[in-house]
């Protein structure tokens, strides 16, 4: 496992560990390895001189599972260095990967942005992530597994979306809740692509899947009656008009996490082809379970979910819900 000690790539490592499987952690040292890997420690960043440890005593491996989301280069290097040394390649990639927009539906024939080159360093997103399908495919080949996840939620998020819906619903009140309470959602929760991850490539599938739910497994207003559910709040829904939103300056995604209003954003984001990771055994766990055992999790760590520090904090200010309320 490259990484393995947060959000998706712990929740890999725990479902591999769960399985009996050995596992070996290739990180940084930020956070502790879960007990029960062998733990290697390098920074990938720094090119050949970090991945020293993962080089050294011969080691080989059945399969390898890359999350990394930043300048190419990094899966390059990995995955030369561990093409000859492991079966298979499992690359966490993004539908980013898509030319914006993406109609819905857009299978994984659709239009892709141009990938970085591995020395381009630091790009948008998008690019960074097709140029990371790019060197796995030309170091790992028909080996090499792409799974485009779209939103990913459920235990140890470190983005702040759902956390931020549970904490704000658990204190209670009214909440400001936006749109119409029937917009689907599309998503995954972390440990259903960790489990189909696992299970694809023990049977060595390779090439791109969508891994997301299909469009509508939730809605807005189910996930959010599954915060107040969980959290046993006496939170009030006030269900508020995009345009009302708009005009305030409540932005969707950012001020308003998960939530996006009718349009290209939405379609891209929230109705992506989903049919052929479906077919290939991904199965997506009810919300209400994503989002208890998110509020389990978040109640053990004392409310404060870690955060990604290349990530902006996200949740509508307090000054600007009173505003909306007071309308």
């Amino acid at each position: 496992m490259l990484g393995g000690t947060e959000f998706v790539g712990r929740a890999v490592t725990d479902a591999a560990l769960q399985r009996g499987w050995e596992v070996t952690v290739f990180h940084r040292g930020r956070h502790a390895p879960p007990p029960g890997v062998t733990a290697l420690t390098g920074d990938r960043t720094t090119g050949a001189p970090g991945l020293v440890a993962l080089a050294e005593g011969g080691r080989e491996w059945d399969l390898v599972v890359d999350t990394w989301s930043g300048a190419p280069a990094a899966v390059r290097d990995a995955a030369r260095l561990l093409s000859g040394r492991a079966g298979h390649f499992s690359y966490v990639s993004s539908r980013s990967v898509y030319a914006y927009p993406a109609a819905a539906g857009l299978d994984e024939d659709g239009p892709l942005v141009a990938g970085a080159s591995p020395d381009d360093g630091d790009v948008p997103y998008d690019r960074a992530k097709r140029g990371g399908e790019l060197a796995a495919l030309d170091a790992f080949g028909d080996r090499a597994l792409l799974a485009r996840a779209g939103l990913i939620i459920g235990p140890g998020e470190n983005i702040g979306r759902l956390p931020w819906w549970l904490n704000r619903i658990a204190r209670g009140g009214p909440v400001i809740a936006p749109g119409a309470p029937g917009t689907e959602l599309q998503y995954i929760d972390a440990r259903d692509l960790a489990g189909w991850l696992l299970d694809a490539a023990a049977r060595g599938l390779h090439g791109a899947y969508n891994t997301v739910s299909r469009p509508g497994h939730a809605t807005m207003g189910e996930l959010l009656a599954a915060c107040v559910a969980a959290t046993g709040s006496d939170a009030e829904l006030r269900w508020t008009d995009a345009d009302i939103l708009r005009a305030a300056g409540a932005e969707p995604w950012s001020d308003l996490p998960i939530w996006l209003p009718p349009g290209e954003l939405y379609d891209t984001l929230h109705r992506g082809g989903h049919t052929k990771a479906h077919d290939a055994g991904l199965r997506c766990r009810p919300v209400g379970e994503t989002v208890a055992d998110t509020w389990s999790w978040l109640r053990a760590l004392g409310g404060a979910a870690p955060r990604r520090p290349d990530r902006p904090a996200v949740g509508l200010a307090p000054e600007l819900e009173a505003k909306l309320l007071a309308l």
